[in-house]
């Protein structure tokens, strides 16, 4: 079964957050990373840091796996890449009625 899209109201909610931007940017680091290592790293408990992990698995924005013991998570840039997909569409649609209403042309895209 395909997996579902990101929904780009649950990536915004997730990124808007400044501490789970910065546990992506450690995620993206190497290949996975527990709760608990996450926060040896951060001024948060492990209990914070799982649960914007939790928010960010949500947001398809990062996947977890057991090795052994250890619950591991890892970045998902699919999840990015759609939204930024998304926005990239966005921004050249609205240069493009921009210039449209620059010459005049009533045209809405």
């Amino acid at each position: 079964m395909a997996e579902a899209h990101p929904d780009p109201d649950r990536v915004f909610a997730a990124l808007a957050d400044a501490r789970r931007r910065e546990l992506l940017e450690l995620l993206a680091r190497g290949p996975g990373a527990s709760a608990g290592g996450l926060a040896a790293m951060l001024p948060v408990s492990r209990q914070a840091v799982a649960q914007h992990l939790a928010v960010l698995e949500e947001a398809r924005l990062v996947t977890r796996r057991r090795s052994g013991r250890q619950v591991l998570f890892t970045v998902r840039p699919e999840g990015l890449i759609a939204t930024a997909g998304w926005l990239a569409a966005r921004a050249a649609a609205w240069e493009i009625q921009k210039f449209l209403t620059d010459q005049g042309k009533d045209t809405v895209l």
